[in-house]
């Protein structure tokens, strides 16, 4: 039974299991601006600054809402305070203290603008998704976007990150402050350098010349790449939190024990802080990018297509059938990794050991169907990529045309029983998979006429073709067997 709520106060009466924050919460100063305080900042970003903390009081983060409120009404009353489950087998709680101030944006923009101009912060970090940007596919500052096109009208506070961000360097700058880094955290390819030319875009077109100049030599904007799985919180969460907790938690957040953070550029003084936290520091950000991509997202949907197929509802699960576990490692270890070019600080054996013990983790329940959603986008970049490069290199290519033919599968299969697929082109994938006749030439034409999805060099290929003609006949008709198969 709980007793209070997790404050300042309560934290010395918390059990001798629960772990604290090392460090005098009174005693330290907001570095870090950080737009977007959801679960997975939380669970991440704002876990590493906590072990920062402990070495350099001046790095706790003023968290700002874009929209909502419910972060500041959730934490105010708690000081800040939350509690970080680590979902494994044996699992640890801890109290994060790194969140000193919540703001919400549009209710209090005077105080983020400040915060912002302040001297003494360094850092801005975003996990806004990739829609928070207003991004165009090519990359540029979208101008047609409702929300770009009301901050450069500047009628009212601004609406979108980069409207804040804008406005509150061009204060910074105006009140003879120092350059800070920004850090972008969400999972866009070269994220930092997309956010420095929307920036620096949205500053032109709002005839801010000067300012631009000033930003593109005082302001890093760093690649960055993250990793963790973080579950939603439930009412199982906040249940078990409180009574670990011994007082109520309004905002408990689990994740996974796994957590990545890697960071290009150069952080100056503060890198020792960053690397002494578990960050990787590197020169190439790409290769880790590529490394998670290809073995965990391109495993974890081969493992969600055939997992499927063999009955399977979670990873968990589907890692517990020891013909897909061997499999899923062979692929990795034999076909994905070959196509990873070598760079310090990434370990490509280690990682992969490091994926299938996530993927084994049976406190972390992820649904396969989840995973099989929107194989048409993810497939291109997870898989076919891959494939690209091992036809370029002359390498084998049969265990990876296994995961693609699972997915022409599913969603044949998913159209014969009338299950609805989430994907952006349904209707077209529901009029192939009921046009399917379950014969292997015939099926696979259709799919790869899908230049969306098949670059035109794949799908003209006669090696991957054979390829998923032979595993399309196999997984079709007993895929148990077709994994042994491909293991020999």
């Amino acid at each position: 039974m709980s007793s209070g709520r997790l404050s300042d106060a309560t934290l010395a009466v918390l059990p001798p299991q629960v772990i604290r924050p090392a460090y005098d919460r009174g005693r330290t100063e907001i570095g870090v601006v950080h737009f977007g305080p959801g679960a997975f900042h939380r669970a991440h970003q704002a876990c590493y600054f906590d072990a920062m903390l402990a070495r350099d009081a001046s790095l706790a983060i003023s968290a700002v809402s874009l929209r909502s409120d419910t972060v500041r009404a959730a934490l105010v009353p708690q000081d800040g305070l939350y509690s970080l489950t680590e979902r494994e087998a044996e699992p640890t709680i801890r109290v994060i203290g790194a969140i000193a101030e919540v703001l919400t944006a549009p209710a209090g923009p005077d105080a983020v603008f400040a915060r912002l101009a302040d001297p003494r912060v360094r850092f801005v970090t975003a996990t806004v998704t990739e829609k928070g940007y207003g991004l165009t596919p090519a990359g540029d500052l979208d101008l047609d976007h409702m929300g770009v096109r009301a901050d450069l009208a500047g009628r009212c506070a601004p609406s979108t990150l980069i409207g804040w961000l804008v406005e509150g360097l061009g204060r910074r700058h105006a009140a003879g402050a120092p350059g800070l880094t920004a850090l972008s955290c969400d999972n866009l390819s070269g994220n930092g350098q997309r956010w420095r030319r929307a920036t620096l875009q949205f500053a032109e077109a709002h005839g801010q010349a000067e300012l631009a100049r000033w930003i593109a030599g005082e302001v890093g904007f760093p690649d960055s790449m993250v990793d963790s799985i973080t579950p939603a919180t439930d009412e199982p969460l906040r249940a078990q939190a409180a009574l670990r907790l011994g007082v109520t938690d309004a905002w408990p957040i689990q994740r996974e024990r796994f957590v990545q953070w890697v960071i290009g550029g150069d952080l100056g003084v503060d890198a020792a802080t960053f690397a002494n936290a578990g960050v990787t520091l590197t020169g190439d950000v790409a290769a880790f990018e590529r490394a998670k991509l290809r073995l965990l997202n391109g495993a974890h949907s081969t493992l969600a297509y055939v997992g499927l197929r063999l009955g399977h509802e979670t990873v968990a699960e589907a890692m517990s059938d020891p013909d897909l576990a061997a499999f899923v490692e062979a692929l990795m270890r034999h076909d994905i990794a070959a196509s990873l070019t070598p760079t310090a600080g990434l370990d490509v054996g280690a990682y992969i050991t490091q994926v299938l013990a996530r993927f084994r983790n049976p406190a972390i329940v992820h649904q396969l169907s989840q995973i099989a959603w929107d194989g048409s986008q993810k497939l291109p970049y997870r898989l076919l990529e891959t494939i690209t490069e091992a036809l370029t290199a002359g390498r084998s290519v049969a265990r990876l045309a296994v995961g693609v033919v699972a997915w022409m599968l599913f969603v044949r299969d998913s159209a014969r029983g009338a299950v609805a697929i989430t994907d952006p082109l349904a209707d077209r994938l529901t009029e192939i998979g009921l046009a399917c006749d379950g014969d292997p030439a015939r099926d696979i034409a259709m799919f790869l006429g899908l230049r969306g999805v098949f670059p035109p060099a794949v799908a003209a290929s006669a090696c991957l073709a054979a390829a998923l003609r032979d595993a399309y006949a196999a997984l079709q008709a007993d895929p148990a067997t077709a994994l042994r198969k491909y293991m020999s």
